[in-house]
């Protein structure tokens, strides 16, 4: 199934989300009901210690999930056919326990939107089990941001 990022930013760069960045994690946000989900394989290079995903990374698939789904979230209520360009103004991880490198699942979705802001609650599992959580807000930019038409 494609991806939302795979469909809607196929050029995009970022090191989350970019399915144009081979150096990147290359996450694949897939909607499903009303929640956006992934599934990612960790590997040996994104270790803090031995077995454990770093912390960085962990943030940084959150951050990037919760974003798609804050697009998403947009583009279903209002009609877009065209994802918006959003940007992270906040977002809070709570990491639980170690993520075991290998294979994790994403879930995220829209709690509350306010204008062009969506809050998103998210979370990082492995083997059934929440290792990390966050919530963050993303705003929709308008021409004259630099992140503006990135897509």
């Amino acid at each position: 199934m494609e991806s939302l990022q795979e469909r809607f930013a196929p050029q995009g760069r970022c090191f989350g989300c970019g399915p144009a960045n081979p150096e990147g994690l290359r996450i694949r946000s897939i909607p499903r009901g009303d929640e956006v989900v992934c599934a990612w394989t960790g590997q040996p290079r994104y270790q803090a210690f031995e077995g454990a995903l770093n912390g960085g990374i962990c943030g940084a698939l959150l951050d990037c999930h919760s974003s798609w789904a804050a697009i998403h979230h947009l583009m279903e209520t209002r009609g877009l056919a065209a994802a918006p360009s959003m940007v992270t103004a906040d977002f809070h991880v709570k990491l639980r326990r170690p993520t075991p490198v290998g294979a994790i699942e994403l879930r995220a979705r829209a709690v509350e939107t306010t204008g062009d802001r969506v809050v998103v609650e998210a979370t990082l599992e492995a083997a059934g089990v929440v290792t990390a959580s966050c919530r963050g807000t993303f705003v929709a930019v308008r021409e004259g941001h630099p992140a503006y038409g990135r897509w």
